[in-house]
């Protein structure tokens, strides 16, 4: 059985998912629909924010990453309201104008996890891996997926990588010792022992 991901993790997510949104200026057609787009923004209408900022990408591409940026800002919004799929759909059209941004990646896999969607966490940690291969969050979370999903082979891969870049890594050594276990059990009895859950997933640190 899968532990709940804990609650610090979630407010760090939530934490993270704040997403800057950028003032208009100029005197445009669509520079006057961006600006009322902010000020939407600033009183927390995301529906309205995200209406206006694609009115106004419409008119000028320019304004496209600060449709990005409300739609992210929505989509932590459903997130808190625990409506996923609409969470995972704004952080999924924030990634068609931005897909180099890990950050996105990493909030659209969390909310996969709260979804049981395993295959597509992995997926997007593993593209944030590759933008920010320097991230060692972005391991220990596709590690845990992996641990989860009963893959030992990959989720030692990553654990033994967070510890080459950070040897003093507690959770990291944590989750080798179990894997290590698994392996011996493994080779002991093969097929006959079940695999462990692994516990909650770590809390990410605030940055």
């Amino acid at each position: 059985m899968i532990k709940p991901i804990s609650a610090l993790y979630l407010a760090t997510a939530l934490f993270l998912s704040s997403a800057p949104v950028i003032h208009a200026q100029g005197n445009s057609e669509a520079a006057n629909v961006a600006r009322q787009g902010s000020e939407a923004a600033k009183a927390s209408d995301w529906n309205k924010a995200v209406e206006l900022f694609h009115k106004a990408t419409e008119m000028d591409r320019k304004w496209a990453p600060n449709l990005a940026a409300v739609l992210q800002q929505r989509g932590v919004a459903y997130m808190s309201q625990q409506k996923l799929p609409e969470a995972v759909a704004d952080f999924s059209e924030a990634l068609q104008i931005n897909p180099r941004d890990a950050g996105i990646h990493e909030r659209r896999a969390y909310v996969e996890m709260k979804l049981n969607d395993f295959d597509k966490a992995l997926a997007d940690y593993s593209e944030a891996i590759k933008i920010n291969p320097r991230e060692i969050r972005y391991y220990l979370l596709r590690s845990y997926i992996y641990e989860t999903k009963g893959d030992v082979k990959n989720s030692m891969a990553d654990t033994e990588h967070v510890l080459k870049m950070d040897k003093n890594n507690a959770e990291a050594h944590a989750r080798q010792e179990r894997l290590q276990k698994v392996e011996a059990m493994k080779a002991n009895a093969p097929g006959a022992t079940p695999i462990p859950a692994p516990p909650a997933a770590p809390a990410k640190k605030k940055p």
